[in-house]
């Protein structure tokens, strides 16, 4: 039987079988603390991976948001599979906590129905996947080389086939990955560093910094070195998964808010430059030439600037297991600041 509400949990009659489908993981249990990994000490939640990220380069400080696809049809892996458990955690699990989930929409609330599937070999019934009923372990596979598996969803409300990833916890001998569609790959780790990807703040040099003229240019530029490849590497553990996702700037992009003006090159595109920089910066002498980055406003504002956005595109590539490898879609990052112009008569140099 499954919720007539989507978004309120159904106890079953035996009062320790919770079953969820738009709800968070991370709301069954008390206080939502569980999938954290503290030593021996690992419980039972689906709303966190234990994939481990590492930055490898690119800059850790400063001002730093993360990318937006430029491909609207792209997201990230909705679930996958992952291990959890050795026998030996579960069986700790199991009888000392017993409060989690045994699928990302079920969870079991006390310690006997662990005990009864884990450990008892009775069957269990299984409301969202396929098979409906999962056969028992006995003693929690104690002995054996491996792990159970679970599926994990950062977020649940994204799903909208209530038997994705849905199988109960599940055993894989060591060295194995499952025979699933839903099993991770190497390029599971890539989307998901991809969409963990953190870049710098798009702070672009101006000149005239504060207050532009009309029909007069307004230099853009970006420093070399300003802007550096970020490198995340993704391993996911108990298996040999691993990948590298490089976000590697290419280009800035200027949208001078309005339609009374012009921009250098004309498609506002500009490319960088083979020293890591973008433009050229601003000389004395240099009011009246045509900037290779920058914009002409043809009308002053008026009371409310224009609202000038400026956004780096990325190059997103990556490597895995295997040489497994490829391309994921560019990414950009995109930032707003006020732009005032100005009119005036005559200028003098």
């Amino acid at each position: 039987m499954r919720p007539h509400h989507a978004s309120l949990p159904l106890v079953l009659a035996t009062l320790t079988t919770v079953l969820l489908t738009s709800t968070p993981a991370a709301a069954v249990g008390e206080g939502g603390t569980y999938g954290d990994a503290k030593g021996e000490e690992i419980s039972a939640a689906t709303s966190r991976s234990r994939i481990k990220l590492t930055q490898v380069s690119g800059p850790t400080g400063g001002k730093r948001g993360s990318l937006s696809s430029t491909d609207v049809n792209w997201e990230p892996p909705p679930c996958w599979y992952e291990p959890l458990f050795t026998p030996e955690q579960l069986k700790n699990f199991a009888e000392t906590d017993g409060s989690g989930q045994v699928s990302i929409r079920q969870g079991w609330i006390g310690s006997k129905l662990w005990t009864d599937h884990f450990r008892d070999e009775n069957d269990a019934p299984n409301h969202f996947g396929t098979p409906s009923t999962t056969k028992g372990y006995k003693d929690y596979n104690l002995g054996k080389d491996g792990y159970f598996w679970h599926g994990v969803a950062p977020d649940v409300t994204t799903i909208d086939d209530t038997s994705l990833c849905g199988r109960l916890m599940f055993w894989q001998n060591a060295g194995e990955i499952p025979d699933d569609p839903n099993a991770p790959t190497s390029e599971t780790l890539a989307d998901y560093a991809y969409d963990k990807v953190k870049v710098p703040d798009t702070e672009i040099e101006l000149k005239p910094e504060t207050e532009s003229t009309v029909n007069l240019p307004t230099w853009v530029w970006l420093d070399k070195g300003t802007f550096q490849e970020v490198k995340v590497r993704a391993e996911l553990p108990g298996t040999n998964l691993w990948a590298e996702t490089t976000a590697k700037p290419v280009s800035l992009h200027l949208v001078p808010g309005t339609g009374d003006a012009e921009t250098y090159p004309a498609s506002g595109e500009c490319e960088i430059n083979e020293d890591g920089s973008i433009g050229t910066p601003y000389k004395k002498g240099d009011a009246e030439q045509t900037p290779p980055c920058g914009m002409t406003y043809l009308r002053a504002t008026s009371g409310q600037p224009y609202a000038l956005k400026a956004s780096v595109t990325w190059q997103i590539s990556w490597e895995g297991t295997g040489g497994a490898g490829g391309d994921l879609p560019d990414g950009t990052f995109e930032t707003t600041q006020d732009m005032n112009v100005q009119e005036i008569q005559s200028i003098n140099r």
